[in-house]
């Protein structure tokens, strides 16, 4: 009897260990359509013999060219965080010195150089980026075993560059490059046949980018990089230098570039991009942004931005199929991608924010602190006002500057076209109120038309 006991324990812990380790195999992600190519293209199953045989490390590379990430690098990061819940050690490797050169990649003209002080900054503020939504994922995503999530890592490429001289690096790395094979480079190609052509700065990123995956192989057995599908040629740099300087295999895999109906980058149409700081880009906006998705685009989005099982995304879609009016789908992509983001806090503000302009509900727009609305009604005129007994509805408009000249003034108001706190106002002698004009955090919220916002802070 105890025989048949350990014998049954056996096998439910067998069944266990290769759940496991099918678990762990990174190209699984497949079926979320994040993978969209892998190199080299015929190593497919040493790749999955590799990432269910043992723990792998995996890297991926972002360079400092702005202060912020945006919306354009999120499928990357959520990439590792996939690799990360698959048992994996990922690495974000910040672009310190990359960023000083600028990949030509996806671009039409040399991005503009960046004085050493404005790098610095947007290296500080990028790991603390990387750094809160890997632990907002820790906290709100992951209920699985905490061994199993291993810390991320958060390195700079300017640390070995600042002991590499410039002539031993030509002489031992340079030598292994191929100028037909940098040449035929599709960044390089589009660029140098370009109007603006291509410095010899932007025509070594993919040197460097190609050793830092070597010193990631040396110093962390780094053998996996993720990176867009318009990273494939500097992969594919990385793969050649390293099979001629270290004997060890290493794999690329490139995650799809995201892009909307006109075929912009997701997230950067109209050249405004929806940025990962909140102080960019507030919580309420990015929330916006992914509640107005496409019912055509949102199921694929879900697949890619959030960790909802398949089998749940499937329900959702078709419970959203049955009542589209509600955009359920929407809704739970806004709320997953923003919790993600922006943590518990940024997504409540997020949706009280909604629910006070678009419920009308006033109570709520009471609640929001002067920071909160600075950050939700970006471009809204700021002004701090006295307050005074007896100030008009008039008064106020004049003051705020809503209106060029009186006579415009009171042609709008009278006409229906001025609000505060969202409540229409056509008597330019109305005075003011408490709880009425004036909410109780103090703030009242002016708009002329349908997007001109004004924000008052009474002293």
């Amino acid at each position: 009897m105890l025989k048949n006991i350990f014998k049954n324990n056996l096998k439910v812990c067998h069944k266990i260990f290769r759940r496991y380790k099918s678990d762990r195999n990174v190209l699984k992600l497949k079926e979320r359509e994040i993978i969209q190519d892998i190199f080299p293209s015929t190593a497919s199953d040493e790749m999955r013999t590799k990432f269910t045989r043992e723990t792998q490390t995996l890297y991926a590379g972002f360079d400092p060219t702005a202060e912020s990430l945006h919306v354009g690098n999120l499928l990357v990061i959520v990439g590792l965080l996939h690799c990360q819940r698959k048992g994996h050690q990922p690495i974000a490797l910040l672009g310190g010195a990359t960023g000083l050169i600028g990949d030509p990649s996806g671009r039409s003209t040399e991005r503009s150089m960046l004085e050493m002080d404005t790098v610095e900054k947007n290296l500080a503020s990028i790991r603390k980026q990387i750094e809160g939504v890997f632990e907002n994922h820790r906290k709100y995503f992951w209920n699985g075993d905490q061994e199993r999530l291993l810390e991320p890592r958060i390195l700079n490429n300017a640390d070995w560059y600042r002991s590499v001289k410039l002539i031993e690096f030509i002489s031992t790395v340079g030598r292994h490059f191929r100028m037909g094979q940098m040449l035929s480079r599709t960044s390089v190609q589009s660029r140098i046949n370009s109007e603006s052509g291509m410095s010899f700065t932007e025509f070594t990123y993919q040197m460097f980018q190609a050793y830092d995956w070597l010193h990631l192989l040396k110093e962390h057995n780094c053998r996996f990089q993720l990176g867009g599908s318009d990273q494939m040629g500097n992969l594919m740099s990385g793969h050649e230098l390293i099979s001629r300087m270290d004997k060890r295999n290493v794999y690329g895999i490139t995650l799809p570039i995201v892009t909307n109906e006109e075929g912009d980058k997701y997230g950067k149409s109209a050249g405004k991009a929806i940025w990962l700081n909140p102080l960019m880009t507030s919580p309420f906006s990015f929330y916006q942004f992914f509640l107005r998705s496409r019912d055509a685009d949102v199921e694929r989005l879900l697949k890619l931005f959030t960790f909802v099982p398949l089998r749940k995304i499937t329900e959702i879609m078709e419970q959203h199929k049955r009542v589209p009016e509600l955009r359920e789908a929407q809704k739970k992509l806004a709320q997953e991608v923003t919790l993600l983001i922006h943590g518990q806090e940024g997504l409540k503000t997020a949706e009280n924010v909604s629910e006070a302009l678009y419920g009308g509900n006033i109570d709520i727009l009471g609640e929001l602190t002067y920071d909160d609305v600075k950050v939700t009604f970006q471009g809204a005129t700021l002004t701090e006002l006295l307050m005074e007994p007896g100030l008009s509805v008039l008064d106020v408009a004049l003051k705020a500057k809503c209106f060029p000249t009186k006579d415009d003034a009171v042609r709008i108001i009278t006409a229906g076209g001025f609000r505060i706190n969202h409540q229409r106002t056509t008597n330019i002698a109305e005075v003011l109120s408490p709880g009425i004009h004036i909410l109780k955090n103090g703030i009242s919220l002016l708009r002329v038309g349908k997007k001109n916002y004004y924000i008052v802070k009474w002293m």
